[in-house]
C-alpha cells in the first residue's frame, strides 16, 4: 500500500479578504502561516507516512505551505518539485475581484457556474500573462481563464508522469496546491461526477490522505482536521 497526500496551501491574504486569486502571487495571512505549521503537525503524527518527495506549485502560498509542512515534519531533506501544471486554476478577468462584488456584476447564478461547475470558462484576461516565472513555457500553453476541466487537463499529464509513477514504486508522495487544482484532481482520484463536483470544497491546510492499492486504487480516504 502506499500513500498520497493532498493539502491546500494556507490561508493568504486573497482568501481573507474574499477575492479571486488564480494565478496572482500572494503571500500568507499570519492565519495561514499557523495552519501551515499545524498541518506538519498533523501529518507527523502519521506514522506510515514517509514521502519521497514533494510536488508544489509555482506560486508562493503553496510554495510557503509546503516548506512550512517540511520543516515540521522533518521533510526538509526530500527533493521539491514547483511545476506550474500544479498552479492555482487561472480566474482570467476575474483575477483580483471580490467574490462577493462579482455575483452583483454577473448574478449569483452565473458566479456559481464559474466557480464550481467542471465546464464553466470565466471571461478571458484581456492581456497574456507576462511573468518571468513562465518565460520558458511555449506561450500557447500559458491560459488566459480556465475551466476546471482544463485545469484538470494540464494537470494530470504531471500526476501521471511525476506522482503516480513514483507511487507505482511504492513511495508516498505529498502534493501542495491550490483550492480548484486539488479538486480537479480529486475529481479524477475519485471519480466525481460533473455535477457532484460542484459540491466539493477543499479546506486549507486539512491533509487528505489517500491510501491506495498496487493498481492506485483508493483503499481509504482520510481527512485531518486542523483548527
Amino acid at each position: 500500500m502506499v500513500k498520497l497526500v493532498l493539502v491546500r496551501h494556507g490561508e493568504s491574504i486573497a482568501n481573507a479578504e474574499n477575492v479571486y486569486t488564480g494565478w496572482n502571487d500572494v503571500p500568507l495571512t499570519d492565519k495561514g502561516i499557523r495552519q501551515a505549521r499545524k498541518a506538519g503537525e498533523a501529518l507527523k503524527t502519521l506514522n506510515d507516512f514517509y514521502p519521497t518527495h514533494i510536488h508544489t506549485s509555482v506560486l508562493s502560498r503553496a510554495i510557503v505551505t509546503a516548506n512550512i509542512i517540511a520543516e515540521t515534519c522533518g521533510f526538509l531533506a526530500l527533493p521539491i518539485t514547483k511545476t506550474w501544471r500544479l498552479n492555482e486554476r487561472h480566474y482570467g478577468a476575474l483575477k483580483g475581484t471580490n467574490k462577493d462584488a462579482s455575483r452583483s456584476i454577473y448574478g449569483k447564478e452565473q458566479v456559481l457556474l464559474w466557480r464550481r461547475s467542471f465546464d464553466a470558462i470565466p471571461p478571458l484576461q484581456k492581456q497574456p500573462l507576462n511573468d518571468r516565472r513562465y518565460s520558458l513555457l511555449d506561450p500557447k500553453l500559458i491560459p488566459r481563464a480556465e475551466s476546471l476541466h482544463q485545469t484538470q487537463d494540464r494537470l494530470m499529464p504531471y500526476y501521471y508522469d511525476q506522482i503516480a509513477s513514483r507511487m507505482r514504486l511504492d513511495q508516498d508522495q505529498l502534493v501542495v496546491a491550490h483550492g480548484s487544482s486539488l479538486r480537479a484532481l480529486i475529481k479524477k482520484l475519485e471519480r466525481i461526477n460533473n455535477q457532484e463536483i460542484i459540491n466539493l470544497e477543499v479546506p486549507n491546510a486539512e491533509p487528505i490522505i489517500y491510501t491506495m492499492d498496487a493498481d492506485l486504487k483508493i483503499i481509504k480516504k482520510q481527512i485531518l482536521t486542523v483548527e
